[in-house]
């Protein structure tokens, strides 16, 4: 059928399933907007910023599993996609962004919003294309959607030029794509996967390193049911938490810098570690020489770029996490617990996470603990990045995949708000919490206007320091109580702000007015709801492994200094 190409973007996108995309218009997407002034079947989030488009379409990607979708214009607006992009990349979120470019004739002139956003974003996608043709539009729509969500998740961008857009076009439906040079591996090499039964089978003291991946091929059932045949404990990443539920028996919680001291203590004196969806990044093994010093290393991945990448894997087995584990349970044999996994629970019965709680003022872990057991630990939850998102990494315990939104490898102040918008846009069902910090929140807070006027009910934790908190935190340290631009002082008064953007504000200043605090955030419908919570301003996150240290450098607390 003949239409102009702009309607036939739209049509590609609800061939593969799109009900909700985050954008921003422009002159280079006027075209694009012009067909969506008829659509009923796509619901157009209208942001506040286009960084925040693609923080809402990671946000969603995250929570649903589907691709996420942002829109921008040229030029400053195509730009202002890269950090999501990047940060996408970093966390292999599926997303799909579409950006206008000026038309074919300008292009390489220096025209007007002119920006090469395909040569800008080559390091940060997965794929990217700058369409020449209108004719093409359809084809390279369906491209980034295949590439996007198969094999490892990522961003893919594609760059339209407006003249394009406006051209009339014999629209054909493309749904299935073949790319003879893009063939993911999903499925392990049986002989990989009979050594690996054969090493957990022998092993005295293993230990299962559960990452994102985990999470994004559904493994779940999997890896509890491998854990549970063979008494293995299990440890998870800092995104791979849900992947394995926190309040089963054998969890010992996130490892690395800020994790438990039992999960890096485990990692430590492991004679197997069993890596399934993990990348080995640097805050979790901190001086890779001395990561799991004594452990023969499985390696499941379906990238096989990370294999032995950092570190060196004996058994690398190529695949998807899901169907790697379901051929490995065929093989491996049901065991009893042993001394090792005894002393494991021991120890975390011994050396828990632990705060003091100081007379007139509010403990940040202890809002957070709230939190989870106000909610009953079944609220999505996403965070900013800082000492909040390390806190509520620590307490609040996740038991369900696809429940924990937050920006682990790139670690993007602002990216909690859009992407919590974006994540209650994907699962309506769901009450979605946004823990963040003073200074996170007033990066992109001005998308309290986006969801008040779409009418979307996410809830704010604020934990208040009045400082950029972990920066604060290194300066002690390390650097000598030498504070440096870091003080971010009383303002703003973030209920009256949350009032002016249509939303409901609740200050928090002591313990006691918490408790009612959440009660009457599940009375707030149809609008954000903003809790500012005081909290001590020299708290500092524990257990902690410097940079670049080793398991025997961690601080429990203040006292190891």
């Amino acid at each position: 059928m003949k239409m102009k190409a702009s309607k036939a973007i739209l049509e590609q996108l609800k061939l593969h399933g799109v009900q909700v995309m985050f954008g921003y218009p422009g002159g280079a997407v006027i075209p694009f907007y012009d067909a969506i002034y008829e659509e009923e079947d796509i619901r157009h989030i209208l942001v506040r910023h286009e960084q925040d488009a693609g923080h809402m379409a990671e946000g969603y990607a995250k929570v649903t599993g589907k691709v996420g979708v942002c829109i921008a214009t040229s030029g400053p607006g195509a730009t202002n996609l890269v950090t999501p992009i990047a940060d996408a990349y970093m966390d292999n979120v599926p997303i799909v962004a579409i950006t206008g470019q000026v038309s074919t004739w300008a292009i390489g002139t220096d025209a007007f919003q002119e920006a090469d956003i395909t040569g800008i974003t080559m390091p940060i996608t997965k794929h990217n294309r700058l369409v020449k043709r209108a004719e093409d539009i359809p084809e390279a729509i369906a491209e980034a959607f295949y590439i996007a969500s198969s094999g490892r998740p990522g961003p893919v961008l594609v760059d339209i030029p407006r003249d394009l857009q406006d051209t009339v076009i014999d629209y054909h439906p493309i749904n299935n794509v073949t790319l003879p040079s893009y063939k993911p591996t999903y499925r392990g090499h049986p002989l990989q996967i009979a050594k690996a039964a054969k090493a957990i089978d022998e092993a005295r003291c293993p230990v299962i390193y559960a990452g994102g991946g985990c999470v994004y091929s559904g493994a779940q059932k999997e890896l509890v049911e491998l854990a549970e045949r063979a008494n293995i404990m299990v440890t998870t990443t800092l995104l791979g938490k849900g992947g394995f539920p926190e309040t089963h028996d054998l969890s010992l919680h996130m490892l690395g810098m800020h994790g438990t001291e039992y999960a890096n203590y485990a990692v430590h004196h492991t004679d197997l570690l069993i890596a399934v969806g993990a990348r080995f990044d640097d805050r979790v093994t901190g001086k890779v020489s001395a990561f799991a010093p004594n452990a023969k290393v499985i390696h499941i991945d379906i990238d096989p770029a990370e294999i032995s990448k950092n570190v060196h894997a004996h058994i690398p087995i190529v695949g998807d996490a899901k169907m790697v584990l379901q051929e490995l349970l065929k093989h491996v044999k049901p065991r009893p617990a042993n001394a090792w996994t005894q002393e494991l629970k021991d120890r975390r019965e011994q050396i828990p996470l632990s705060y003091t709680v100081e007379d007139n003022q509010i403990s940040p872990q202890w809002a957070i603990e709230q939190v989870w057991r106000h909610t009953k630990g079944d609220a999505i939850v996403a965070t900013d990045v800082g000492q909040h998102q390390m806190w509520a990494a620590q307490y609040y315990k996740c038991d369900h995949e696809r429940q924990w939104v937050t920006s682990g490898g790139l670690g993007t102040m602002g990216f909690g708000l859009p992407a919590a918008i974006g994540a209650k846009l994907g699962r309506p069902d769901k009450d979605v919490w946004l823990v963040t910090g003073d200074g996170s929140f007033q990066m992109t807070l001005k998308e309290l206007m986006t969801a008040s006027a779409e009418g979307v009910c996410v809830k704010v934790l604020i934990i208040n320091n009045r400082s950029l908190g972990m920066v604060r935190q290194w300066q002690q340290l390390f650097w000598q109580n030498r504070y440096s631009a870091v003080d971010l002082g009383d303002y703003p008064d973030f209920v009256r702000l949350a009032e002016a953007y249509g939303c409901a504000g609740i200050s928090v200043r002591n313990a006691d007015q918490l408790a009612d605090a959440l009660d009457q955030s599940d009375q707030v419908k149809n609008v954000p709801v903003v809790i500012d919570v005081r909290v001590a301003p020299q708290e500092n996150v524990y257990p902690m492994i410097p940079s670049g240290q080793t398991y025997h450098d961690l601080r429990l607390g203040p006292e190891a200094k």
